[in-house]
């Protein structure tokens, strides 16, 4: 599953021919809010806009896959709810993988829908999971599902703008368990903050040691103020907490990757997956602007996380890296 860490082998002939050749971005091209997923010994890896569809075999080089991936049918419905898809979250619950997608149409108007991958290897439209305009959370977007590994508990965690909130689904992933109650977790709304320093977005949940680590991503996607950020919680239900143990539903969060105006790598943030190599070391994926490409290009990055003695993570020099 790919909510905790997954172990992936690097392929000795490819690391031995190229491996000095690998330096980010590991795909060029524009591929905001990415994805990753295992299936058998490849990987792939869809981002925002979810057109099209990589793959590869060591994480390192990838490349553009013949299939798409959700089908036409399911692309009629989603055009019919909204006009923009956002951050998708593709994870395994209960053995099924599945994806949840924001459609976007305005903060006031989005929603999160579930996909269920079919047989023909293509994700397929099963239902809306929550939709803003019953819940009145502003920016219904960035899905996260997690499933907690001995209870079982699915959660889904999402937004921005209305702040994080976190709500318990069925044991299927693909419908809202009965009397649920939605949980502010994260983040200022963008009325306490208009600067958006403390507003969050982009969950991605993950477990190291005995916590529980909620990444998000807070400032202004479009430049060098959007930033990774951390806090972590000993359960999912916890309140999730800073370096300094502030509460993250306040708006406070320990830094990971930023930058500052002029960097030739800015506005890292929304991370989608960490992953641990057969040699222990761990990888994190995360989108960045490139200052030498048109300021809307958010490539894929790739880089090694490291974690203190304290339990929280960190990499080298703060900063999004280019070294090989």
């Amino acid at each position: 599953m790919k909510k905790y860490t997954l172990l992936f082998s690097i392929m000795l002939a490819v690391c031995t021919a190229s491996a000095q050749d690998v330096k980010n971005p590991v795909w060029p091209h524009n591929w905001p809010d990415p994805t990753i997923w295992q299936d058998g010994s490849e990987y792939f890896c869809i981002a925002t806009r979810p057109l099209h569809m990589l793959r590869s075999t060591d994480l390192m080089h990838w490349e553009m896959a013949e299939q798409t991936p959700i089908d036409s049918a399911s692309w009629d419905t989603l055009h019919r709810i909204a006009s923009r898809y956002w951050a998708p979250d593709v994870t395994c619950v209960n053995g099924r993988r599945l994806l949840y997608l924001t459609l976007y149409n305005s903060a006031e108007d989005s929603d999160i829908a579930v996909l269920r991958q079919e047989n023909d290897g293509q994700f397929h439209f099963v239902r809306l999971l929550t939709r803003s305009r019953e819940t009145g959370i502003f920016d219904t977007i960035d899905p996260e599902v997690v499933e907690e590994p001995r209870s079982g508990r699915v959660w889904l965690f999402f937004g921005s703008v209305g702040g994080i909130h976190r709500i318990q689904l069925t044991r299927d992933g693909e419908n809202l368990l009965p009397g649920a109650k939605y949980e502010h977790v994260a983040g200022r709304t963008n009325k306490q903050d208009p600067s958006r320093q403390t507003v969050f977005e982009g969950s991605y949940l993950h477990r190291h040691g005995k916590y529980w680590y909620l990444f998000v991503s807070s400032g202004f996607y479009g430049d060098h103020t959007y930033t990774l950020q951390v806090g972590r919680s000993k359960k999912l239900t916890g309140t999730f907490r800073d370096r300094e143990g502030r509460p993250m539903a306040e708006g406070h969060a320990t830094p990971v990757i930023q930058s500052e105006p002029g960097d030739f790598f800015y506005g890292p943030g929304h991370c989608g997956e960490i992953y641990t190599a057969a040699n222990g070391k761990q990888y994190i994926f995360y989108h960045s602007h490139v200052r030498s490409t048109h300021p809307r290009n958010r490539p894929m990055m790739m880089q090694e996380i490291l974690w203190d003695k304290a339990g929280w993570p960190y990499v080298e020099g703060g900063k999004p890296s280019a070294t090989p």
